[in-house]
């Protein structure tokens, strides 16, 4: 499941430096957690989806290796990339 092409670019705009800057690490990790949301959904209401359980483990793995990255980079970065996207307490 895709996220929209307008979705994209907006998170592009708010964690990147422009609106095609997709490479960056705080702005994949945004559309990760958005594509998390939306699989997460899904898989709620198709218990039997098993693709989706698979699609869905691995994007969480790929966040959480990005995120890894990004703490090992720059650890203020990091901090506020999890509390504006509320992902630990």
């Amino acid at each position: 499941m895709a996220l929209a092409k307008e979705r994209t670019v907006a998170l592009c705009t708010k964690f990147g430096s422009n609106a095609q800057d997709t490479g960056n690490a705080k702005v994949q990790i945004a559309i990760c957690t958005e594509r998390i949301k939306d699989l997460t959904l899904h898989t709620q209401n198709y218990k039997h989806d098993s693709c989706a359980k698979r699609s869905l483990l691995k994007i969480v793995g790929h966040r959480r290796r990005l995120l890894k990255y990004l703490k090992n980079r720059n650890l203020d970065e990091y901090r506020a990339l999890i509390k504006e996207l509320g992902l630990r307490k």
